[in-house]
């Protein structure tokens, strides 16, 4: 007898309940309609928000009712503070209440997501039956039948009430087998990377526009009758149309049948404007004003087919508000969007996306005055819209509008990205007179925003493309703010400060606390084998501005003059106005004549150097701490020892404290000599010397990350300039040339020859060398920065920073800690070059001015001062 095994039931498909991925999601449903277990079910637990829990938290008893009030205060709390990190939030209460609903709705809108109903609907029986087996909680009789009855009154309003996906499921069966899908928001395509091509507000300008993409490199497809129908681009790039795409123009059917096109085909993106929206309802027969140019739309459409206008009418209510591309580092829009509104969905973000906002007030020619929120936009992501026409297309925070006027006579715009390359056509003609005359300047389109003391204050956390976040420290920044608002130069011209820089690990040769032999070392462990030992300067660190011409600094930095020098606290190098034009016109005079200027297509320099001698601008730390500290030892040693010689001469015993004072009177005697090699009498230029030692950016370019080389061998020619130009006229030359040695890490001969060269110098009484990669940027094995440079110091310097006698403590000495100072050089490392980024890239004087306060704010972090 044979058996047969029974084919197993299928399981029993369940609702597919679609659920957007940044929502707030509210359960509806009486107690023991089993809530909490389907939010276990189908969400993180991160995610869900307990009533239950939040009454635990403020009662430490989850069935306290009395302490309800307060655990929602917490549960709303909660609710808007992951709303507004853009994560998906669920409720778990009853919410069967029209009052409670009505604060989470409220919630929703605040934060701009959608609110989504999923409603429990359980047989009274049936939740009464969980409730008596419930161990935690008996709940009294008459609760389940008023959460019913609640329910059955909420079930028909709930649309009304705002939310705008309602999912009721019936009964334990409809309950045990829904299924939640997650559903992307429309808005949010993030994972398409580009690159992109943006193209600005067209009105009806269909020839301009065949004629922008041509110049962009699309190829045009025509139909039968020649009408342009799609456009693609031969390596893949995607068009992107910021809307207003109609109206005024003279071919406003032909605008929509190629841009429709594109969009189907995959070959474009639109979000709608205010015209499109305009347009869209007055097709969908809705009554509105005909102004604007609408009447132009109305009268070309109504020559068109009825099935071209309904294929019209469908494109328009298919566009969405605004689209996040690249990873969320883009957001087109028709008007401009905040970051608070990115990826969002309401009708306030809709509004703003269309129409922008306004003050509330009109100009003199009826129309609204708009909000300037470009000039206050923070945001990490570009936002490229249109909508209010501008004269030129600039970048502005960030920001760019691409509406530069075709329909009335200026030009159609777009712009590659992520190239940031603007592109534009010319109109073939004025279509239509603008009622308002197109701005001559767009606003702000220099400057940006004013600096705001929000960018600095508090705790900061600035975002680096090297290093990643750099955090800078409440305190610090406080230290950093009374430095910067007392003694700074004008924010204008600051566009980097120069970071520390770390010693080379401690040497273990006898006498000596540093050695190059040590840097050469730890650079070829981080796999680092080319290096330049430059000569380290005995002056003043200073960063140079230099302008070709008053016109190009005003242009670039919004502030005429010759330039500016500075210390590494952002300070005027010197008071003398007069002294530092001087210094900056031969400067500016050696890059004429070197041709710099021309090499780099610049206006303008940015230069890191050292300005000499010393005592220019230390004089004041010269007289407090080290020549008072030689003549201290010049006037008790002499004395001291007299009276020694004299003990002596009475048979006291005081050999051993006699040699010991004579060996301090010999360090203190070397202390005055190291120091008083670095300082020299001053008149004018005369006995002033100028080292430059690294290019830093130039207009639109960051060119510290060039080679060393480079640096080095631009920088002679502007000595030799300078040389040449000094001579001419019998003085002496101002820029002086930095010494350097190129290494290989590898090879033992280049290293003895550099070590070997090193010592010829501090025994000369130079101060020392920095060794730095010859390859800006370099990385470890490990993917980690290597330091930028180390600086070697001699023998006799290092008696200037450690005391005199500091040869008899060097065990001691040995155990200094590096690390500190090691993150510290990097991290302002990192900083100055997103400075130099944010300054070639032409970005807001905020954003190049935050990555610079933090490099002085994180000067204010304790650290050894001698390292």
């Amino acid at each position: 007898m044979s058996t047969t095994t029974p084919e197993p039931t299928p399981a029993r498909p369940g609702r597919r309940l679609p659920v957007t991925d940044v929502s707030l999601v509210v359960l509806i449903g009486s107690t023991g309609s089993g809530k909490s277990s389907f939010a276990r079910k189908h969400f993180k637990p991160t995610e869900v928000v307990s009533s239950d829990f939040c009454r635990g938290l403020v009662a430490d008893d989850e069935n306290d009712q009395s302490a309800s009030a307060d655990a929602f205060d917490v549960l709303h709390y909660i609710v808007g503070k992951r709303l507004a990190a853009g994560r998906l939030t669920v409720v778990d209460a009853t919410n069967v209440q029209d009052h409670a609903r009505r604060a989470l709705v409220a919630i929703a809108r605040e934060h701009h997501v959608l609110p989504i109903a999923i409603v429990l609907d359980v047989p009274a029986e049936v939740c009464a039956e969980r409730n008596r087996t419930r161990p935690d909680r008996q709940l009294p009789a008459h609760v389940i039948p008023r959460h019913q009855r609640d329910l059955r009154r909420s079930l028909r309003g709930l649309e009304r009430e705002g939310f705008r996906k309602v999912h009721v499921l019936r009964g334990v069966e409809e309950v045990e087998h829904a299924e939640i899908v997650p559903e992307k928001r429309f808005n949010d395509l993030r994972h398409l990377t580009g690159p992109f091509d943006i193209v600005g507000d067209i009105h009806g300008c269909r020839s301009e526009l065949e004629t922008l993409l041509g110049r962009l490199g699309y190829a045009i497809t025509r139909d039968e009758r020649g009408r342009a129908v799609d456009a693609a681009h031969p390596e893949g790039r995607t068009a992107v149309f910021v809307g207003d795409l109609v109206d005024r123009g003279p071919d406003t059917p032909g605008v929509l049948r190629l841009v429709m096109g594109m969009v189907e085909a995959g070959h474009a993106l639109c979000v709608p404007g205010n015209h499109e929206n305009k347009l869209g309802r007055w097709m969908g027969g809705r009554k509105v004003t005909v102004s604007h140019g609408l009447q132009e739309s109305i009268d070309q459409l109504s020559g068109e087919s009825e099935e071209f206008r309904e294929r019209v009418r469908e494109f328009m209510r298919g566009l969405v508000s605004h689209y996040l591309l690249d990873g969320g580092a883009l957001v087109v829009c028709h008007a401009g969007l905040p970051e608070k509104f990115h990826g969002r969905a309401s009708g306030k973000v809709r509004s703003h996306a269309l129409y922008g906002d306004t003050t509330g007030e009109t100009d003199e020619y009826g129309l609204p005055v708009r909000y300037p929120w470009a000039e206050e936009y923070r945001g990490r992501a570009l936002v490229v819209y249109g909508h209010t026409p501008v004269p030129v297309a600039s970048f502005l925070n960030n920001t760019i509008c691409l509406d530069t006027g075709c329909v009335f006579g200026g030009s159609l715009t777009a712009l590659r990205y992520p190239e940031r390359e603007i592109v534009s056509v010319p109109a073939e003609q004025e279509w239509y007179e603008p009622v308002r005359p197109m701005h001559t300047e767009a606003p702000g389109a220099r400057e940006g925003r004013p600096l705001d003391l929000a960018d600095v204050v508090g705790r900061r956390v600035v975002e680096t493309a090297r290093l990643g976040n750099v955090a800078v420290r409440e305190e610090n920044a406080a230290a950093a703010l009374e430095v910067m608002s007392r003694f700074a130069l004008d924010p204008r011209l600051l566009a980097y400060l120069p970071p520390t820089m770390a010693p080379s690990p401690t040497a273990r040769r006898a006498g000596l606390l540093e050695h190059p032999e040590e840097a050469f070392f730890a650079y070829r462990q981080d796999g680092v084998r080319q290096v330049v030992c430059e000569e380290k300067h005995m002056g003043s660190r200073a960063v140079v501005l230099v302008a070709r011409d008053e016109a190009a600094l005003e242009k670039r930095f919004g502030l005429p003059g010759p330039g500016a020098i500075w210390t590494r606290t952002g300070r005027a190098f010197l008071n003398d106005e007069e002294l530092t034009g001087a210094i900056l016109d031969r400067l500016r005079t050696a890059a004429e004549r070197s041709g710099l200027f021309d090499a780099l297509d610049t206006g303008w320099l940015l230069l890191d150097a050292e300005l000499l001698p010393w005592s220019l601008k230390a004089a004041e730390l010269l007289r407090r701490q080290y020549a008072a500290v030689g003549a201290a030892a010049g006037a008790a040693l002499p004395v001291a020892l007299d009276a020694l010689a004299r003990a002596a001469a009475r048979g006291l015993d005081v050999a051993e404290l006699t040699e010991r004072q004579r060996e301090r009177a010999t360090d203190a005697r070397a202390f005055t000599e190291a120091y008083r090699r670095y300082c020299w009498p001053t008149e004018g230029l005369d006995g002033i010397r100028l080292a430059p030692f690294q290019l830093l950016a130039a207009e639109g370019a960051n060119l510290a990350l060039r080679p060393h080389t480079e640096h080095l061998d631009l920088i002679d020619g502007l000595v030799d300039a300078d040389r040449e130009s000094a001579e001419r006229a019998g003085a002496a030359p101002v820029l002086h040339r930095t010494g350097r040695m190129f290494v290989d890490t590898g090879d033992e001969s280049s290293i003895a020859a550099a070590t070997a060269w090193w010592e010829e110098l501090t025994a000369a009484g130079g101060e020392g060398v920095v060794v730095k990669p010859v390859e800006a940027l370099q990385r470890d094995g490990s993917g980690r920065l290597v330091q930028p440079g180390l600086k070697v110091r001699g023998r006799e310097y290092l008696r200037i920073i450690y005391g005199p006698d500091y040869t008899r403590h060097l065990d001691r000495l040995r155990q200094r800690s590096l690390g500190h100072k090691r993150s510290l050089a990097l991290r302002e490392y990192a900083l100055g070059l997103e400075s130099l980024d944010r300054l070639a890239a032409g970005e807001p004087l905020w954003r190049v001015h935050e990555a610079v306060f933090a490099v002085l704010a994180l000067e204010s972090e304790p650290v050894d001062p001698r390292l």
